[in-house]
């Protein structure tokens, strides 16, 4: 927009193409240097003037203000005129603001609406209130649990006042009623643990939110890092974690939420997400003095199952230069991952001169682990995917068949025919496309799994294609056992 269409004379103007008018920045821009050149302009001509400096400013801005307000208005009407739906659907599109004052505001006020929330929430003496009052007014006794029906939880609700009417809803109550063992009642001892549940749901989402840099509901890599800190002096399975380690325990937990719950890599992960996934639930079990060893080993998050990850990446790095090479790598796990399979891994993930750090190695590590889960079977389709086509046809099978011959090779093992292999996986994937497979071929076929196995690493390869006489050696071994 040029500076005249800012002038009263500009108002006059009654035909213009909504399309080239410039965005608000640009119209701030244009009426700042009027205001700036507004005031030099009168010092320059010296106008006799009884008004202060300071007076005089405010005039023009007032001045200036009033004109932009009016061109906001000429453009939203015409807008409005264009497109009907603008006078139907409301904004629901805020850009950020880009100034270092408008950024601040913005977060000063969010900082004071996720306090306002947390205020809302039970605190621990008002949940001992609530279960208090349920507990009085359980009118039913079956076994040893108690019940309540919907008369005496309405009056539970009425005594807990405006923060409980929150959470015991009507909604809550028929959905309590669906598993309850005697319905139409609810289980005191069920209804309690919703409450609880959901509060700490709440609360968890607030303290996520104070970390959400943008105030969108998502949080980048640096803002969960940020969070993961903080919480590590809370855990007490970590206390004899050696602070040198921190970071790379850090790098370990990240790699575990972003890798399930960011598939498509965009740096950022909804809030909504983490709270569901169940991940951040594994996380704070760590504050817990009494964790089994089973349980620290299962959970990816504990420090011995953080120490191993770690200790099996030092053990892969031979050459200690803290990065593991295409020959390094193959050591990993049973050792028979195929030289093919190890090509591609490092053409498609993120090398440093041909080497893997221990970031892009954990990916490969949730990838290999979890085989089964559906951003695991994606990671190993771009893989396999070769020509990045979206799907494999016969000669990626046979291109990654060629790795499984040479292992076969190696280790002197009867040959197996191609087209037997080629077959049995068309059959377990039944694909749409008889002449190709997709991912989502791979996903809801539930053998997914088992295809990517065979074509990358001979162990798995034999071990499917042995299974038959597995099965028999063990039936034999179970029967002279039972004689």
């Amino acid at each position: 927009m040029s500076e005249t269409s800012l002038t009263p004379s500009s108002e006059d103007a009654k035909t213009e193409n909504p399309e080239k008018d410039p965005e608000t920045l640009r119209k701030e821009s244009i009426f700042r240097k009027k205001f700036l050149n507004g005031i030099a302009n009168l010092k320059q001509i010296k106008i006799k003037t009884v008004l202060e400096d300071d007076e005089l400013e405010e005039l023009l801005f007032q001045r200036y203000l009033r004109e932009l307000s009016r061109d906001n208005h000429r453009l939203n009407t015409t807008f409005s005129y264009k497109n009907p739906s603008y006078k139907e659907i409301p904004q629901f599109y805020f850009r950020l603001p880009e100034s270092e004052v408008g950024a601040k505001c913005r977060e000063e006020a969010r900082s004071l609406f996720l306090t306002k929330k947390s205020k809302m929430l039970l605190t621990s003496d008002e949940l001992k209130t609530l279960w208090n009052h349920l507990e009085q007014k359980s009118n039913i006794t079956v076994g040893e649990d108690q019940f309540i029906d919907y008369m005496e939880y309405l009056k539970v609700r009425v005594l807990g006042g405006e923060k409980v009417e929150r959470y015991l809803t009507t909604s809550a109550f028929m959905r309590l009623v669906a598993i309850s063992s005697n319905p139409p009642n609810v289980n005191v001892v069920q209804l309690f643990n919703y409450v609880m549940r959901k509060v700490w749901i709440e609360q968890t989402r607030i303290g996520l939110s104070f970390y959400d840099s943008t105030g969108l509901g998502y949080l980048s890599e640096s803002d969960l890092e940020q969070y993961i800190l903080e919480l590590i002096p809370t855990f007490s399975q970590l206390a004899g974690l050696e602070k040198s380690f921190h970071n790379f325990y850090v790098c370990t937990v990240l790699r575990k939420f972003f890798f399930f719950l960011d598939p498509l890599r965009t740096g950022k992960i909804r809030i909504r997400d983490i709270l569901t996934s169940g991940f951040l639930d594994l996380l704070l079990e760590l504050r817990e003095d009494d964790i089994s060893k089973d349980a620290q080993e299962n959970n990816w998050f504990s420090a011995t199952s953080a120490l191993s990850v770690y200790g099996i990446y030092l053990n892969l790095d031979k050459d200690h230069n803290g990065m593991l090479s295409k020959k390094e790598l193959a050591g990993y796990g049973s050792g028979t991952l195929t030289s093919v399979f190890l090509d591609r891994v490092f053409s498609e993930c993120l090398t440093y001169d041909g080497e893997m750090d221990y970031k892009t190695y954990l990916d490969f590590v949730l990838a290999l682990e979890n085989r089964h889960e559906t951003q695991s079977l994606q990671y190993l389709f771009k893989i396999l995917d070769v020509d990045h086509c979206g799907y494999l046809t016969v000669f990626n099978l046979r291109y990654f068949y060629k790795g499984i011959q040479s292992q076969i090779e190696t280790h002197k093992a009867e040959n197996v025919n191609f087209e037997d292999v080629k077959n049995e996986i068309f059959d377990m994937v039944k694909p749409e496309d008889p002449t190709k497979i997709t991912l989502k071929d791979l996903i809801n076929c539930g053998q997914g799994e088992t295809v990517v196995s065979i074509l990358i690493e001979f162990h798995r390869f034999w071990s499917y294609e042995n299974r038959e006489s597995v099965v028999s050696d063990a039936t034999t071994v179970e029967d002279s056992l039972q004689l």
